[in-house]
């Protein structure tokens, strides 16, 4: 087990000893940007398992590589002071939208997705068409009535709002977890199916 939490993007510095066994345009996706995203999954010990982007969605390419190979590492939360550099669309607004909701809670929060990798990269991923990803990191779950207040204010924003929050156990969506029975956990084992009435004490 290593530092780095799912959606944290590392910078690597040894692209080639990562791409060696990989499909052809990983490295090539790798010189152009050498950054990684930690998945959710178990790796062996001093490694980590990370997600490569590719252009389009087609091209997401999973794997593990070695800690040392890491030169930075940025957490989501630590891409909101970068927001303003985003290119004007709708995630863009969205995002400031977000920082209204999610800010007075006092959790831990940011982007992920293509809104993320922007932040983190400065490679333009994000366009007009993106949704924003947020992912907010929490020890245990808030009440109902404050996660719904959440999706609400979220559906009026200008981008579509897939938020993920993030508990020890694994990841929940927030659009399931105020409208479903049951719900999908994301752990490092796998997806598995969790009645909804059972994520509160």
């Amino acid at each position: 087990m290593t530092g780095h939490r799912p959606h944290d993007l590392l910078r690597i510095a040894d692209v080639a000893r990562l791409s060696g066994d990989a499909p052809s345009w990983v490295a090539a996706a790798l010189a152009v940007t050498p950054w990684v995203v930690v998945r959710r999954g178990r790796a062996a010990s001093g490694r980590v398992a990370v997600g490569i982007r590719g252009t389009g969605r087609a091209r997401r390419y999973g794997t593990e590589m070695h800690t040392s190979c890491v030169v930075e590492s940025l957490s989501p939360p630590d891409l909101l002071s970068r927001a303003a550099t985003l290119p004007d669309v709708p995630a863009a607004a969205a995002l400031r939208g977000a920082a209204d909701v999610l800010g007075p809670a006092g959790l831990p929060w940011g982007p992920t997705g293509s809104t993320g990798f922007t932040l983190a990269t400065g490679h333009i991923a994000v366009t007009a068409a993106s949704d924003l990803d947020l992912v907010v990191r929490v020890a245990s779950l808030p009440p109902l009535d404050v996660l719904t207040d959440w999706h609400r204010a979220f559906e009026r924003l200008p981008a579509r709002v897939d938020c993920q929050i993030d508990l020890p156990a694994g990841a929940l969506a927030l659009a399931e977890v105020v409208k479903a029975d049951r719900v999908l956990l994301k752990t490092r084992d796998g997806p598995v199916l969790v009645e909804s009435h059972r994520l509160w004490p």
